[in-house]
């Protein structure tokens, strides 16, 4: 199944929109340690379960997903919070290395939970941290997780691919670009954003074998 197609799926549509919002999300957002968050970047959106949260607690909302199921889903769940024609809008089909429809400093909140791993190569990556640092405000925040090399989710291994710098070949969806903990920041450093807090590494072993490894930080501009 091609990259693509994997996330067009309906039962996989299904069962990333049946997910709770992430826990760290609410963390962040119930803890009220920071300046008001009024606008909002979900990348990667998926099925829209962080998008109903964010939007339910007040925030302007926009999204952008690869996927025209995911963005389709997404929309139906923002709809009857914001209006049919606001979540057409806000909601967006596209790749995360291209924000041009955004204007500079546009959002208080940037939440990447699980997306930067999908970039194709380093430099999709590098220029999606770079457009995801300039539609962030200075002091905004940035919410990011992504899969580090030690992931495994069938047991099997992941290969890295032959003359392309971090990218792994062994996963379902496709070719992934991943980074442990200290090149997370020295990749987000280069953009100009730090770590609030020191990037947790979450570790989850998974039937058969497998396991699924991941960085979890707060970042700031």
């Amino acid at each position: 199944m091609e990259q693509d197609d994997f996330w067009e799926d309906p039962e996989r549509v299904a069962r990333f929109a049946d997910r709770d919002p992430d826990h760290r999300l609410v963390a962040l957002l119930e803890s009220g340690d920071h300046s008001p968050l009024r606008c909002a970047l979900d990348l990667g959106c998926a099925g829209g379960r962080n998008s109903e949260y964010l939007a339910r607690q007040g925030l302007e909302v926009h999204a952008l997903d690869a996927s025209e199921a995911m963005v389709a889903k997404t929309r139906e769940r923002l709809a009857p919070i914001v209006g049919a024609e606001a979540a057409r809008q806000r909601v967006r089909r596209g790749r995360i290395d291209d924000l041009s429809h955004f204007p500079d400093a546009r959002f208080d909140l940037v939440v990447a939970i699980g997306v930067f791993h999908a970039a194709r190569s380093r430099g999709e990556w590098e220029r999606a941290a770079a457009e995801t640092t300039r539609v962030l405000r200075p002091g905004g925040l940035l919410l990011f997780n992504q899969f580090t090399p030690e992931t495994d989710p069938t047991g099997e291994g992941l290969h890295p691919v032959p003359g392309e710098q971090d990218l792994y070949e062994g996963m379902p969806a496709g070719p992934v670009l991943l980074l442990d903990a200290a090149g997370l920041d020295a990749a987000w450093a280069a953009q100009g954003l730090r770590p609030l807090v020191p990037g947790e590494t979450k570790r989850v072993e998974l039937e058969g074998g497998g396991r699924r490894v991941s960085v979890n930080t707060l970042y700031t501009r």
